[in-house]
């Protein structure tokens, strides 16, 4: 590899990982604002919070990658030209083919990346997200109770707390259980604490009253209590087994199932497409910098800049991500539909590709520069 490869493939790495890393950033911002009411209000320890986010971090990276490597490929080679770096390198005889292959080379090994994410880590990590959030429905009952409000917890239990201190001290509790229609009661306690058991979830009160009504006699019976535990385990039952979602199987899994595995037969061509969608979407990360590149390599350069050509290769780019996006929700009511997804991806590449292979040549080499100079007056 000369080093005017080594150059520009320096350039798209750093320029990929600073894009992907503000995408990834922004995207980071959204869940945790999100977040803030659960961390504030549900008592969800932060611990937990950034270890649900990192399990979604690969499902949003399949995304962000091609995205970074466009916005990369444009911005790297629209400075390259700017800079007058690009019409040096064309006097020095290289062709838009040879000018593209570094980036070339950086998409195809995102493309990579972008395989391990589809068939491996996003289905994982998905998996393991889903199943803290089942274990944290069903078995933290007490990230459920709100402070300064009353929680109803079933439509028989309702639980108010005046503060919450650290990530289990409760003050001023009131509980409210009807489950036994014929003698609702209400607890009432100083203070109090939640504990997880083997049994599931329970409260252990401090220094309070039970109150409980007889329907049949109307007779009000108080029990005064210094340390009263409420079981919170049978509240909300939990389901023996839970259903799978699409983004947590296997792309294997997701292209064999039949339609009996599916609990809505409606959804069954949405878990269909979620396979294919695995298998062309990491493709679009060379789709989208070849886009770019023909964008900005081919044609006449221009001491006014490549505004144009800039746009041009934007509104490409969005028309082919709506385009997928409607081809993706269309296919999944008519699985008939499923070839034009994949033609959709592998078009626009084969088309670049031809638009690159094709291209006539600037010129004759005039004056050809040697790639040491050319490095020396790049950096320069």
């Amino acid at each position: 590899m000369n080093r005017i490869n080594k150059y520009l493939m320096r350039q798209l790495v750093t320029s990929t990982l600073l894009v992907g890393f503000v995408m990834t950033g922004v995207i980071w911002l959204f869940l945790s604002v999100r977040a803030v009411e659960h961390i504030v209000n549900r008592g969800v320890s932060v611990k937990i919070f950034l270890y649900l986010s990192m399990l979604q971090v690969p499902n949003f990276l399949v995304h962000i990658i091609p995205i970074s490597i466009f916005i990369a490929t444009l911005f790297v080679y629209s400075r390259l030209n700017s800079d007058r770096e690009l019409i040096v390198m064309r006097a020095a005889g290289l062709s838009p083919l040879s000018l593209a292959k570094p980036a070339l080379l950086i998409a195809f090994i995102a493309m990579l990346v972008g395989y391990a994410l589809t068939l491996y880590a996003t289905p994982k990590s998905y998996q393991t997200f889903r199943n803290l959030q089942w274990d944290i429905r069903y078995s933290y009952t007490h990230i459920l109770l709100k402070e300064g409000v009353f929680n109803i917890v079933s439509d028989k239990i309702t639980v108010f707390i005046r503060e919450r201190s650290g990530e289990s001290e409760l003050r001023g509790l009131l509980v409210h259980d009807s489950r036994n229609p014929e003698k609702p009661a209400t607890v009432i306690a100083e203070k109090g604490a939640m504990v997880q058991t083997s049994s599931g979830a329970r409260v252990i009160m401090f220094d309070g009253n039970r109150q409980e009504i007889d329907k049949k006699t109307n007779k009000l019976s108080v029990l005064y209590f210094d340390r009263y535990s409420f079981d919170l385990s049978g509240v909300t039952p939990k389901p023996e087994a839970r259903f799978r979602e699409a983004r947590e199987r296997m792309v294997d899994e997701l292209l064999t199932l039949k339609l009996a595995d599916v609990g809505n037969p409606k959804d069954y061509g949405k878990f269909v497409v979620e396979g294919h969608q695995r298998l062309t979407t990491p493709i679009n990360t060379i789709g989208f910098a070849l886009i770019a590149l023909v964008c900005l390599l081919l044609g006449d350069f221009s001491r006014r800049g490549q505004v144009n050509r800039i746009l041009l290769a934007a509104i490409i780019f969005v028309g082919l991500l709506i385009g997928n996006l409607g081809l993706i929700n269309i296919s999944a009511k008519n699985l008939q539909l499923i070839p034009l997804l994949y033609a959709s991806i592998i078009g626009p590449i084969l088309i670049s590709a031809i638009l690159l292979l094709w291209h006539p040549r600037f010129g004759k080499r005039a004056g050809k520069i040697p790639p040491a100079d050319f490095i020396q007056a790049g950096e320069a």
